[in-house]
């Protein structure tokens, strides 16, 4: 589903993304860990075709980031960490302006925002000015956008902050009915026991490289995620002062 391959991005001389690679298959909810600065966000707007980047190839279901940008967001959704939304419009004006771009009938769209915005307990709220919203409120927004076109990948950058504890539940519901039906998720997070709980594979990013790569259950072993995050951090912090 997301082919990332050979990724190098850079600001000055800086790398940010250093050679990474990664395959996320469908049906696939794949976590991406790191410290502040360690380049998930880079890495995400990059998948998303926001960042520009010197090396590798970055592939959405098929379609080349770069050669066929259109196709290859199509297919996909991206939610960022602090989402910038249309504040003037209401929030059904908004979701139906997102319906509008990725092409949604009318009676689809109607039933699907429905859906999710009284899953989210949104429903109410839509005929309102986003600029009301709380933050809580504006996330929830975001993210039933990103559901509305049923895309075969979401890109989230940290979707569970800001969330009440019954929102984050519903949350990782929707994530995993999606893969159930042959889509992926690829999202970043500090939250690490969710992370633990509701991936199928998880990678781990220090300064641009990738530190480890697979199978939630083998990484972790009989220690937790927080556990082995912080082993090789470490790990890592000590190779660098040899």
């Amino acid at each position: 589903m997301l082919k990332i391959e050979h990724l190098t991005k850079c600001y000055g001389n800086h790398k940010a993304v250093d050679d990474l690679t990664l395959n996320i298959e469908s049906g696939e909810i794949y976590a991406f860990i790191g410290h502040n600065g360690a380049g998930k966000t880079t890495t995400l707007k990059a998948v998303a075709g926001i960042l520009p980047f010197e090396s590798g190839q970055i592939t959405i279901n098929g379609h080349d980031i770069k050669s066929d940008a259109f196709s290859a967001k199509k297919d996909m959704a991206y939610i960022p960490d602090n989402p910038d939304l249309y504040e003037y419009l209401k929030g059904i004006e908004y979701l139906n302006f997102i319906a509008d771009v990725y092409e949604i009938d009318s009676e689809t769209r109607t039933k699907r925002i429905e859906k999710y915005a009284r899953d989210f307990e949104l429903y109410d709220e839509l005929a309102n000015q986003i600029s009301s919203y709380s933050h809580g409120m504006k996330q929830k927004l975001a993210l039933i956008s990103a559901f509305i076109h049923e895309p075969k990948l979401i890109i989230m950058d940290e979707p569970f902050v800001g969330l009440d504890p019954k929102a984050s539940h519903i949350l990782k519901g929707l994530m995993r009915d999606l893969c159930d039906r042959g889509g992926a998720i690829f999202f970043s997070t500090h939250v690490l026991e969710v992370a633990e709980k509701l991936c199928d594979r998880v990678a781990i990013i220090k300064n641009g490289k990738l530190l480890k790569e697979g199978v939630m259950e083998e990484i972790v072993g009989d220690d937790s995620l927080e556990e082995v995050f912080l082993e090789l951090e470490g790990e890592d912090d000590v190779r660098e002062t040899d």
